[in-house]
């Protein structure tokens, strides 16, 4: 990375702790696994079996056990259910099949495209802050944009493995120079959870206990995001106090489109645009434009 920011963290696949299911634990049947994602998606037996060119006489003898699914079908049923590609992987494996999707370490020789790739992005997206997670929310790269957000976070919280929850919510950390923190960290708890609803993991539920279980400090602001010019903001902003300045942002979320391999699939890239023009003055004064 030729810009002072973080660079690629190699280290453990996203989510930190493997997982073997979906929110089930790891001894449900194939069939319990299927049932469970097509209720989540409010399917009928006939509706998925419609969509995967199958029949409601075979997806409810799938689900009860009485009939063993071909890899394909397992494949195509997990498509059409939208699940993620960890979970495809657990159902495979729940079916007696081998899993199909890799998941290929960060710091593997066959990652360093990616790993170059995701720099350039991050680096790309500056003055702005932009940083890339993993499904556990451990920073896998981040710019100066960032950087300079975090300038006044205590050298204890930046020591690696960086967690962007445990930087933001910490009572020590970015939370203190939140000026809308109840209503960041309300946004932010509601994320984890609906991710948790989604995949079992241990690693994002200790995070989530954890990062629930931090008391407000008492530096940081409570105003409530109202109302400009007669108009509610078109999406909840961030609002920072820095150096005397304070900074606004809206943030965006990415993930890769179609993956391939586990560790890939649970990347995001998280930018914060300025909400307003004194914070795209702002850093652009401070990194440049």
């Amino acid at each position: 990375m030729t810009t002072p920011g973080l660079p690629v963290t190699p280290g453990t696949p996203a989510g930190g702790t493997p997982r073997t299911g979906g929110p089930d634990d790891g001894t449900a049947t194939a069939g319990a696994l299927l049932r469970n994602w097509r209720e989540r998606r409010g399917l009928s037996q006939l509706e998925l079996a419609l969509r995967a060119d199958s029949s409601a006489r075979h997806i409810s003898f799938v689900e009860t056990g009485r009939s063993r699914p071909s890899r394909a079908m397992v494949l195509k049923l997990a498509e059409h259910l939208d699940m993620p590609v960890r979970e495809r992987n657990a159902l495979l494996l729940a079916a007696g099949y081998a899993p199909h999707y890799p998941e290929t370490p960060l710091d593997d020789p066959a990652m360093a495209e990616l790993r170059q790739g995701v720099e350039q992005l991050v680096a790309a997206h500056e003055p702005f802050p932009a940083v890339v997670v993993d499904g556990a929310y451990n920073v896998v790269a981040a710019n100066r944009g960032i950087m300079l957000v975090l300038d006044e976070v205590p050298e204890e919280l930046l020591r690696p493995p960086l967690n962007a929850m445990r930087l933001t919510l910490h009572p020590g950390g970015l939370a203190k120079k939140i000026r809308n923190l109840p209503q960041w960290r309300a946004h932010l708890l509601h994320q984890m959870d609906r991710q948790l609803s989604l995949v079992r993991s241990p690693a994002l539920k200790e995070l989530y206990d954890e990062v629930a279980a931090y008391p407000l400090p008492p530096e940081a602001g409570d105003e409530e995001v109202e109302e400009v010019g007669g108009r509610a903001p078109f999406a909840l902003p961030l609002r920072v106090a820095h150096d005397g300045h304070l900074l606004s942002f809206v943030s965006t979320i990415s993930t890769f489109n179609t993956p391939m391999d586990v560790t890939v699939s649970e990347l995001a890239l998280e930018t914060l645009l300025p909400a307003d023009p004194e914070t795209t003055k702002y850093l652009r004064q401070q990194l440049g434009s």
